[in-house]
C-alpha cells in the first residue's frame, strides 16, 4: 500500500525511481587522550588541515558541476574552521586541559553552536547546520575517515536524507541524481538550490521516518505540488506518468520556441532574461532564449580570495561575459557582500543579523574604493556592450545620489584620461527594502530603471527569514503587502517614464506570469532554464484581461485568497 506525505515544493518537475538513502557515517568521539597534550594537537592540527583541502575540492568541484554562487558556502565553511577564538579554544581544552583533540573540537563545536543560537537571530540559527558540517568533517578527519570515499549511488536514484549539508550534495554525481527529498529544510536550503540548478525535482520538509524504509523502494516525487508517493500503486504511477508526460511535451514544445520573443494575444511584447553569476552561466542563458541579462552577480570576482580583484581581472571577466550576450542588455548589479559571507580583507566581519547589516550600498561610507574601482572596469570593459548597472540594497535616496556622484567621476576621469569608457550607460537601483519601494517616484527621478528583488522584499516586508525552515512557508511573494509594493514600484517608475524589471524568483514562477504582466512589469528575469516555461505561458494571455487580474489581486486580504484568484483566473492558460 502506497504512502503520501505532503511536504514543501522547492524544486518543480515530477520523477519516479528508486528511493536511495543518504545515512552518513556516525561520528565516534575519543574521550580519553590516547597521546600527550603536544601530540593530541598535532593530531588536531592535521586534521585541520586536512579539512581545508577538502573544503577546497569541494568548492572547486561545486564551482564545475553547480556554479560560483553555489561554490560560495565553502568559504563560509572555511572561515568557521579558521575561527581564531574556536581554535584558541580547542588549543587551550587540549594543552592546557588535557583533553583529546576529539573531544576538544566536540566541546568548542557544540559551544559555538550554542552561542548563535542564544543570539535568537533567524538566519544565524540556520547557519548553524553549517558549524555542525565543519564539526563533522574534523571528526571525521580526527577519525580517518574520508567523506569522499563513502558508498554513493551508481544508478540514477531519488535521493532521500533526514537532511542535507552542502557538502553532502556536492559529493553526488549530478548525472545520477534523479531528484532529491529532505525530511529537514526549506524552499531556500542548499539543496533546493542545488536541484533548482539541476532541474531537479525536490520536496523538502516531507515528515518521513526514514529508518523504517527498505532499501531500494520506489519512489514518486512530484516537486511541483510539494508531494511525496512511497511504494506508489500502479495506478498513481500511471497518474503521475501522464502528468510527467505532459510536462515534458510541454518543456520541449517551450524549447522549440525559447528564442522566439514572448508576444502576448493581443500584441504586447515582454522582455525575459535571465540571472547569472559567470561566463558559463551567459552561455546557458543564450541557449535558453534569454534575451539578455536582467541580474549578473558580481560576488564570484571577490569570493574565494584573500584580496580584492584588481581592475584589469575584473575587466577581464566583464568583458568574458559581454562578449557572450553581443548586443543583448546586460544588468550588472555591484557587489551584494555582507557578514554572512568570508571576505575579510573587506572588512566584513560576522554580525548578529548580517541581513541587516554592513552589506552592499552601506559599504559605500567606508569603502568606496570597492564601487569606484567596479565602475571603472564596468565602464572600460563594457565599450561594446548594452550596458546597465544597478545598485543593490538601497533604502535612501542619499545613497543613489552618493553612488552616482562616485560614478559620473569615474566617468569623466576615464574619459580625461583617453581611457575606453561605455557609452548609453544606464544606471538603476534594486528596490529589494520596503523603503526604497514607499519613495521609488523619488528614486526614479535620480534613476533610469528599477529592478525588483522580490526574495529579499518578501522577507523584509514580512519580516521573515526565508532561510529558516519553521518560517519559510510564511515568505510569500503573493502576500497583499508584497504585490502592492511591487505594484507601487512600479507604478511610480512610469509616472516617470523608467522601466522596470524584477529578478526575484517570482518572475519565473508560472502563477505569476499573468499576474506580473498585469502589474505592467517591463522585463521577467529568472533562471535561464524558467525561460523556455515563462515565455511560453505569456503567448497565451492577454495583457488587458491580466490588469484586470492584477487589479483584483490587489484588492485581495491573504496571501491564499491571491493564489486561488490566480489558479482560478489563468487555469486555461496552463
Amino acid at each position: 500500500m502506497s504512502l503520501t506525505y505532503q511536504g514543501i515544493p522547492a524544486s518543480p518537475g515530477i520523477v519516479i525511481g528508486k528511493a536511495w538513502i543518504y545515512r552518513p557515517a556516525p561520528v565516534a568521539v575519543q574521550r580519553d587522550a590516547a597521546c600527550s597534550p603536544e601530540i593530541e594537537w598535532e593530531h588536531f592540527t592535521a586534521a585541520k588541515e586536512t579539512a581545508r583541502q577538502q573544503l577546497e575540492r569541494l568548492a572547486d568541484r561545486c564551482k564545475q558541476q553547480f556554479g560560483a554562487e553555489e561554490a560560495a558556502i565553502f568559504d563560509a565553511h572555511l572561515m568557521i574552521l579558521d575561527d581564531p577564538d574556536l581554535g584558541e579554544t580547542i588549543r587551550a581544552s587540549i594543552l592546557e586541559g588535557g583533553q583529546s583533540a576529539s573531544a576538544a573540537a566536540e566541546a568548542a563545536f557544540n559551544t559555538y553552536v550554542e552561542t548563535i543560537g542564544a543570539l535568537q537571530d533567524e538566519y544565524l540559527g540556520a547557519r548553524a547546520q553549517d558549524i555542525r558540517d565543519v564539526s563533522r568533517r574534523v571528526q571525521y578527519c580526527l577519525m580517518g575517515i574520508d567523506p569522499a570515499a563513502f558508498e554513493m549511488p551508481d544508478q540514477p536514484v531519488v535521493i532521500l536524507a533526514e537532511d542535507l549539508a552542502p557538502s553532502d550534495t556536492v559529493q553526488f554525481d549530478k548525472r545520477l541524481i534523479l531528484g532529491f527529498c529532505t525530511v529537514k529544510g526549506g524552499p531556500t536550503s542548499h539543496v533546493a538550490i542545488i536541484a533548482r540548478s539541476l532541474g531537479a525535482p525536490a520536496v523538502v520538509s516531507a515528515p518521513i521516518n526514514l529508518e523504517s524504509l527498505p532499501a531500494g523502494i520506489q519512489v514518486a516525487l512530484d516537486g511541483t505540488a510539494g508531494k511525496v508517493i512511497l511504494d506508489p500503486t500502479p495506478e498513481e504511477i500511471q497518474a503521475l506518468q501522464k502528468d510527467q508526460d505532459r510536462e515534458e511535451a510541454a518543456w520541449q514544445q517551450a524549447l522549440s520556441q525559447a528564442h522566439s520573443p514572448a508576444v502576448t494575444r493581443d500584441g504586447c511584447q515582454v522582455e525575459v532574461v535571465a540571472n547569472i553569476g559567470s561566463a558559463e552561466d551567459a552561455h546557458t542563458a543564450v541557449l535558453y532564449g534569454a534575451e539578455g541579462v536582467g541580474l549578473l552577480r558580481t560576488e564570484f570576482l571577490y569570493l574565494d580570495r584573500d584580496t580584492l580583484p584588481n581592475e584589469a581581472e575584473q575587466i577581464r571577466a566583464y568583458a568574458e561575459i559581454f562578449a557572450v550576450m553581443g548586443s543583448r542588455p546586460v544588468v550588472v548589479r555591484t557587489l551584494d557582500i555582507g557578514g554572512d559571507k568570508a571576505v575579510s580583507y573587506l572588512g566584513v566581519q560576522a554580525e548578529p543579523n548580517p541581513f541587516l547589516g554592513w552589506r552592499a550600498i552601506r559599504m559605500i561610507n567606508e569603502r568606496p574604493d570597492v564601487l569606484r574601482d567596479q565602475f571603472r572596469s564596468l565602464l572600460q570593459a563594457g565599450v561594446n556592450a548594452c550596458l546597465r548597472i544597478m545598485l543593490p540594497m538601497v533604502s535612501s535616496l542619499d545613497e543613489v545620489r552618493q553612488a552616482k556622484a562616485i560614478y559620473c567621476q569615474v566617468r569623466d576621469d576615464l574619459l580625461a584620461g583617453g581611457l575606453p569608457c561605455a557609452q548609453d550607460v544606464q544606471f538603476g537601483i534594486m528596490v529589494e527594502v520596503p523603503s526604497a519601494a514607499l519613495i521609488a517616484e523619488h528614486l526614479a527621478e535620480e534613476v533610469d530603471f528599477f529592478s525588483i528583488g522580490t526574495n529579499d522584499l518578501t522577507q523584509y516586508t514580512l519580516a521573515v527569514d526565508r532561510t529558516n525552515e519553521r518560517v519559510a512557508p510564511l515568505a510569500s511573494p503573493f502576500h497583499p503587502a508584497v504585490l502592492r509594493l511591487i505594484a507601487l514600484t512600479i507604478e511610480s517608475a512610469h509616472k516617470k517614464g523608467r522601466w522596470v524589471g524584477l529578478c526575484g524568483e517570482l518572475a519565473g514562477d508560472p502563477r505569476a506570469a499573468g499576474l506580473l504582466l498585469g502589474l505592467r512589469l517591463d522585463e521577467f528575469s529568472m533562471a535561464a532554464k524558467s525561460i523556455p516555461v515563462v515565455k511560453a505561458l505569456l503567448r497565451t494571455l492577454d495583457s488587458t484581461a491580466c490588469r484586470q487580474v492584477a487589479s483584483q489581486a490587489l484588492s485581495q486580504a491573504t496571501t491564499q485568497e491571491v493564489i486561488d484568484l490566480l489558479n482560478d483566473a489563468f487555469a486555461h492558460d496552463r
